[in-house]
């Protein structure tokens, strides 16, 4: 299958190698002349215009940093450019309202469409164990599975356009509340005499355990290695994570939805992120307790 690939930043120039490594023929693009050249390594055919790339494929796929960009991308260079017959794939994490505006400007144009957004971070990117999250109809999901499998371990149908984008956003508010309330806790039982690895083992099998602490855990030295064993380095950013929470909050606001722990966890995101720590991981923000 050939398959443009536009957006080469962290995640997506290890999204494009995979599909290299499947077999596919990658037409690649990025502003960056860099993410270009690894793209380029990796066995993508580089191009240096959006709207060249999209020549002749069976499926587009993106990742790019936010609705507006995504937006702009699809109208200008994708949609009347790609062949009519080809799938269109939008893996960024932007706003539901832009993802389904996107997603039926291309359906109005004949083509078929999913908004994908991902979870599992840069390592995952990079190994191939994503999770997508996908809204779109049974036919686009249909198309766009073989693409998706190809990058991640698991391919979700959310359900219709802007379906991805909802699951990933509620599903990343909640990510950070939990990461907040296990840093916290760490925190309390260090301070109240408790060894963070005996609060590790009889928290982690009772009611108390979650991801952010068996998998994720934010206390260096405990758990499964982990970002805080290499100095918050690497992982999920806390200017991710907060562009997430923000997204959740522009979502919560337009729904109705009353989400107070999401907006105090996306407060308490910001504040850590303007001190400094944006390229941080998000499990760091245990230094602030």
């Amino acid at each position: 299958m050939k398959i443009a690939f536009i957006g080469l930043g962290n995640m997506g120039g290890g999204m494009a190698a995979n599909l290299v490594a499947a077999g596919h023929e990658v037409h690649a693009f990025d502003l960056s002349e860099q993410a270009l050249a690894s793209a380029q390594e990796s066995g993508c055919e580089p191009f240096t215009s959006v709207r060249d790339a999209v020549q002749n494929v069976d499926a587009v796929v993106s990742m790019l940093p936010n609705g507006a960009i995504v937006q702009r991308v699809y109208t200008d260079d994708v949609i009347g450019h790609a062949p009519a017959g080809a799938v269109l794939l939008d893996c960024s994490t932007i706003d539901v309202a832009t993802a389904r505006a996107v997603g039926e400007a291309a359906n109005s144009a004949g083509y078929d469409m999913v908004d994908a957004p991902v979870s599992g971070g840069i390592a995952a990117a990079n190994g191939g164990t994503l999770t997508f999250m996908v809204g779109g109809t049974e036919s686009a999901f249909s198309r766009a599975e073989p693409v998706l499998s190809a990058m991640g371990k698991a391919v979700i149908h959310a359900g219709a356009l802007g379906a991805g984008q909802v699951a990933k956003i509620c599903n990343n508010m909640l990510l950070g509340i939990h990461m907040i309330g296990t840093c916290e806790a760490f925190s309390m039982a260090e301070k109240l005499g408790l060894d963070p690895q005996k609060f590790y083992d009889i928290s982690s099998v009772s009611s108390g355990q979650c991801w952010s602490m068996t998998s994720y855990c934010p206390m260096p030295g405990v758990g499964p290695q982990s970002p805080a064993d290499n100095g918050y380095q690497g992982g999920f950013a806390t200017a991710l994570m907060l562009k997430d929470l923000k997204l959740a909050m522009e979502a919560s606001q337009t729904s109705g939805a009353e989400v107070p722990m999401g907006q105090r966890a996306k407060e308490l995101y910001e504040a850590f992120a303007e001190a400094g720590n944006g390229t941080l991981d998000f499990s760091a923000i245990i230094k602030t307790l």
